[in-house]
């Protein structure tokens, strides 16, 4: 569904009843709401909960910038996190945020409080870039022709398994088919990739994690080639209150085959 957030079109979709508690997802970077499979939402919805989804700008059926020169900052897509539960009448939600997701869902946890009931961070840090939270290596794939619709599916497919883990097998068939459906769903794949990026962001943020007062749950892969375990740890023991679960055999990715861990683990922190 379109959403007026700020004047800006945002589109979101949700899952099970607006009376149960809310749960917003937010994705990673260059990342649509599709990368949040229906087929993990759905469990949460049967858990009693309110599922929010939504596009980041530049992604989906949210709003396109040209390439290279997005109309927004990085506050702005903190903004829009809050706006999608207000223009859907939410007042609070349990928050879960992936990678840059998480970022987002941090700042929103430090700034809106109230907004915050609880707080999941998965596969994200709270100081990457620190001197004792270097950031890792992720193999760069060369860009497609950002014209070929096709082209640019095996870039996403080839990214994921950059960032995957290298002790578990590649699901190259269940990353094809979100991959497929995210490219077809964005206007400009190009901008997607390249404008969140380029986005001016803001000053760091972790000396004000001990200010968090949200319940905070920290899912991080053992093998994430971008973020390592220590930014999870880091999260972990900074953050007031919460609790680090390692995702065994896991990297910078979400893959289907940890979905029965990690709503073991979200289903009673949000209950």
């Amino acid at each position: 569904m379109p959403l007026d957030v700020r004047g800006v079109r945002i589109a979101a979709s949700t899952f099970g009843s607006p009376a149960d508690p809310a749960v917003l997802l937010i994705a990673g970077g260059a990342s649509s709401m599709d990368w949040w499979e229906p087929e993990f939402c759905a469990p949460l919805a049967s858990a009693g909960r309110f599922v929010i989804r939504y596009d980041h700008r530049d992604t989906g059926e949210s709003v396109s910038y040209p390439p290279g020169r997005p109309g927004y900052t990085g506050d702005d897509l903190l903004a829009d996190a809050a706006g999608v539960l207000d223009a859907l009448g939410v007042a609070s939600a349990h928050v879960v945020g992936i990678s840059m997701g998480g970022a987002i869902a941090q700042l929103l946890a430090i700034r809106e409080p109230a907004m915050v009931r609880t707080l999941t961070l998965i596969s994200t840090s709270g100081g990457a870039g620190d001197p004792d939270l270097p950031m890792g290596d992720v193999a760069s794939v060369p860009e497609p022709d950002w014209t070929d619709q096709a082209a640019v599916v095996d870039y996403a497919v080839a990214s994921q398994r950059a960032a995957a883990a290298p002790s578990r097998p590649f699901d190259e068939a269940a990353v094809r088919e979100v991959a497929t459906v995210a490219v077809g769903r964005t206007a400009s794949p190009e901008s997607a990739e390249k404008n969140h990026h380029a986005a001016e962001g803001g000053e760091g943020w972790r000396p004000k994690l001990p200010d968090i007062t949200a319940p905070t749950l920290v899912l991080h892969g053992t093998e994430d080639p971008m973020f390592p375990l220590a930014h999870g740890e880091a999260l972990a023991r900074e953050i007031p209150g919460a609790r680090l679960v390692p995702l065994p055999n896991t990297g910078h990715e979400f893959p289907r085959a940890n979905w029965p861990l990690v709503l073991r683990e979200l289903i009673p922190h949000t209950a």
